[in-house]
């Protein structure tokens, strides 16, 4: 097993304790990497490094911020072989899948870089002759940010990135699950040449993670993770009064109407509801289909999970691959169990299969109502659980009853309708006749449970700022 160290104030270094955090490849179940688990001193460190790095970074022309981030993402470009790799075999992703991560990562900084010009205030009248208003916008100065296992790479860039070019500076944590890729990342940072501190990245227990957000020079915090984490995100932002930026849970409904092309709508449910696995934020969830369409379109999404193949993605890259954890696999395991005992009806999938790995096939579940926990809660898995209705106003009722609200689709050729859902229905983000792919130019935020705060576009980068209201009388 290759030897990871912790990344503080610009170098590799051990763990000031002896403790280590095992990671395993989820298609075989076995430990493949082990790396060092952050003591307090480690983090208290990392962040005092930080502060102090930010102090020289925010001095910088935006330019020349933007100039660095450039030459991190050439640094990243040229090591997303590298970062592909472990992160391959961290996540059961395909190399290809896991490369082109990387590069993605690499394209999120660069447009990121291009905000150096267009960080704006505003001028704004006042009431008192000779006097103007002048709003700015300023770092925040450390950020935490808490990477999650799913997209480890991209998250890790769709943070730091606004952060950095806002001029902050900022303490990571990867999912300890997928850690493996963040110091392959942590290696790229080192051959940009950033100034040392600016980014630090460790590996670290949850009882570290409070110590290190809860430092006084932390403020801010953002995490892209589970509600029950936000939740406890939300109680390290109280200690300093840190600001929270949180992506949650999701439970994204798709709506199909009669005029809907059931071939590609079953093609694209099922792509994107095996894609990683399921294990995607704004995976399809609830599918809501009109009744005079329901059936065929039922009879096209079993053929297609049936079918659907799944196995290590290293050997066979076209297959589904493996959930990130045994007990990811047993959760929505009794989680489909539990919609039987309800009533739901098994079309495909719905079994534990024999062999090593976290594997769980693609499973189709029709006869769901709105009140079962397979609807109400969120998966997070190749579980797709179906629900008939009668009318346009009734699904859009079904699709906004709920506590998450981060994406929604709605597949129709009515624009009547397409405008009608644009303007009602209970969620961050619709796309029609598409599935969700999070526009880095436009704004991912989750309504309700489903987050505070979010990312991309100009709105994403503002969450990293914080204003001063200057008043000039002359």
């Amino acid at each position: 097993m290759s030897p990871y160290r912790n990344f503080i104030a610009g170098a590799f270094e051990p763990a000031s304790n002896s403790q280590a955090i095992e990671v395993r490849n989820p298609a075989t179940g076995a430990v493949f990497a082990s790396v060092p688990a952050a003591g307090e001193a480690d983090v208290l460190r990392a962040v005092a490094s930080a502060a102090q790095a930010q102090k020289a970074w925010r001095k910088l022309t935006a330019i020349e911020r933007g100039n660095a981030l450039r030459r991190l993402a050439d640094a990243l470009e040229a090591h997303a072989g590298r970062i592909g790799a472990t992160l391959a075999l961290e996540s059961g992703k395909s190399l290809s899948d896991a490369t082109s991560e990387a590069i993605y990562g690499a394209e999120l900084m660069r447009y990121h870089a291009e905000w150096a010009r267009r960080i704006e205030g505003e001028v704004i009248e006042s009431d008192t002759p000779n006097e103007t208003l002048l709003l700015k916008r300023e770092p925040i100065g450390v950020v935490a940010c808490l990477i999650p296992f799913n997209f480890p790479i991209y998250t890790l860039v769709r943070k730091i990135a606004p952060a950095l070019i806002t001029g902050n500076a900022v303490v990571v944590r990867p999912s300890n699950t997928t850690p493996t890729s963040a110091f392959a990342f942590a290696q790229a940072v080192l051959d940009a040449d950033l100034p040392a501190g600016l980014i630090n990245i460790m590996t670290m227990t949850h009882d570290v993670a409070r110590v290190m957000c809860t430092a006084p020079k932390v403020g801010m915090i953002t995490l892209t993770g589970s509600v029950a984490a936000g939740q406890t995100v939300l109680d390290y932002c109280r200690t300093n009064i840190a600001k929270p930026s949180l992506e949650l849970g999701g439970k994204s409904p798709v709506i199909v109407e009669p005029d809907a092309d059931l071939d590609a709508v079953a093609r694209m449910v099922l792509a994107a509801k095996t894609a990683h696995c399921g294990q995607v934020c704004t995976s399809a969830e609830r599918l809501y289909v009109h009744e005079s369409v329901h059936d065929a379109l039922l009879d096209r999404l079993r053929v297609g999970f049936v079918a659907r193949a799944f196995g290590d993605r290293v050997e066979c890259p076209d297959r589904m691959g493996p959930l990130a954890s045994e007990a990811s696999r047993a959760r929505i395991h009794a989680m489909v169990e539990r919609a039987k005992t309800e009533g739901a009806v098994v079309q495909a999938g719905g079994i534990v299969p024999d062999g090593p790995g976290y594997f769980y096939p693609p499973t189709l579940l029709s006869a769901c109502r709105q009140d079962m926990e397979i609807v109400r809660e969120e998966v997070f898995g190749p579980v797709l659980a179906v629900i008939p209705y009668g009318s346009f106003d009734e699904a859009l009722e079904l699709a906004s009853d709920h506590q998450f609200g981060l994406a929604s689709v709605l597949f129709t050729e009515n624009y009547r309708k397409a405008l009608q859902a644009a303007n009602e229905i209970e969620a961050g983000e619709l796309y029609i006749n598409r599935f969700p792919a999070d526009p880095y130019q436009g704004y991912h935020a989750g309504w309700k449970k489903s987050g505070l705060g979010g990312d991309d576009g100009k709105h994403g980068m503002l969450e990293f700022t914080q204003t001063r209201l200057v008043v000039m009388k002359y």
